[in-house]
């Protein structure tokens, strides 16, 4: 069992940073891909980014390429997401999850944390 922790939401004005950061307790992430979500209010669930634990390879949204990094610290056993050059758009509840699968929709992580609040003001 996997219980992850996301923290470092908040509001921020248009064109600023965050670090958002998810810590897994239980067990480590070492077989899992570890991807961030977004929901906005009355929108469906986004993927945003994932790594890949084992080499790090990381895949992401179009719509935050360039400005969101995904990474990882093994001995925190904590992933991150650090966002720059944050839009109004971007506002939204953001959840990470596992997966032991690199590529997989959604419904394929089995892990999920409770979720943060980023709220960017225009």
């Amino acid at each position: 069992q996997v219980q992850l922790v996301e923290s470092g939401g908040g509001l921020v004005q248009a064109g600023g940073s965050l670090r958002l950061s998810c810590a897994a307790s239980g067990r480590t992430f070492s077989s899992y891909t570890v991807g961030w979500f977004r929901q906005a209010a009355g929108k469906e669930r986004e993927f945003v980014a994932r790594i890949r634990w084992t080499d790090s390879n990381t895949y992401y949204a179009d719509s935050v390429k360039g400005r969101f990094t995904i990474s990882r610290d093994s001995a925190k056993n904590t992933v991150y997401l650090q966002m720059n050059g944050l839009k109004p758009e971007d506002t939204a509840v953001y959840y990470c999850a596992a997966s032991p699968y690199y590529s997989a929709p959604y419904d394929k992580y089995d892990y999920w944390g409770q979720g943060t609040q980023v709220t960017v003001s225009s």
